[in-house]
């Protein structure tokens, strides 16, 4: 077992494991960590815990100290430079008449590099850009081009639900989502239904899947015959939500009726 703590760089970013190295870190302390770009300042939001080897990225990078308040007041700075560098490179992307919308700029705390991030349809040659930005900010230049999903939660926004997007507000990272679990949950294929403000598949279709799968391993199949409280009968419909069956059974009249059962009130075998 190897003791860590978790930091994070953004708010519902990705959770990095550090060694704490004997300094006495706490859950919420803001920390100064070396990172594969550099020095970095960020937030503990797992406190000290023991983790399984093989559950860490060898070799473990080490907290180099609790942030001070000139580290805290230096990263203020930052983010208000972020601002500035923002609007520059704007007026450098219209210059140059690229294809490409403007993000976010991060500044790496050590104030190494500049990170700006943006979206476009396809390739885009900006080896002049970085040139005219390097010239303006005369430290390492890196752009970065990302997907849509990560547009919106760098973003943010409200979703079809009304709430904060999920992406930006607690998921550190994106789960694969596909059509086949709108599919399991009954909800209409309609795209602008099940599709989030990024425009694919809304990342709350994953929340219950796994329910879902579990209820319909146990639902018998439409035309499956079953054993009910009312003797033998034909399946004509099934709600996974519900939990329910309906049975085509016979009636005592000898005429067919369809009756709604619970699911544990009937027996495939």
């Amino acid at each position: 077992m190897v003791t860590v703590v978790g930091v994070r760089f953004k708010k519902a970013g990705k959770i990095y494991y550090f060694d704490p190295d004997d300094i006495n870190i706490k859950l919420d302390d803001n920390v100064v960590v070396e990172t594969a770009r550099g020095v970095e300042f960020g937030n503990v939001v797992v406190g000290p815990k023991e983790v399984p080897e093989d559950e860490i990225v060898s070799p473990l990078k080490k907290v180099i100290r609790i942030a001070t308040e000139e580290d805290i007041a230096h990263h203020r700075e930052n983010k208000e430079r972020e601002s500035d560098a923002f609007n520059k490179c704007l007026e450098k992307i219209e210059a140059h008449g690229l294809h490409m919308k403007l993000i976010d700029v991060e500044y790496t705390f050590d104030n190494n590099k500049i990170i700006f991030y943006f979206t476009a349809d396809g390739r885009v040659d900006f080896r002049e850009l970085v040139k005219d930005l390097a010239s303006i900010f005369r430290t390492r230049i890196e752009l970065r081009q990302i997907g849509v999903r990560d547009e919106a939660k760098m973003i943010g926004g409200l979703g079809p639900c009304g709430r904060s997007l999920c992406c930006c507000t607690f998921l550190g990272e994106f789960e694969p989502v596909s059509i086949k679990m709108a599919k399991e949950q009954d909800l209409s294929l309609n795209p602008t239904k099940i599709s989030g403000i990024c425009g694919r598949l809304m990342c709350c279709l994953k929340y219950e899947h796994e329910m879902y799968e579990d209820i319909i391993d146990k639902m018998p199949e439409v035309g499956s015959v079953v054993n009910t409280p009312r003797g033998k009968g034909i399946v004509t419909d099934t709600s996974t939500l519900l939990e329910m069956v309906k049975v085509k059974v016979k009636a005592d009249d000898d005429s067919e009726e369809i009756v709604p059962f619970v699911l544990d009130e009937i027996n495939m075998k």
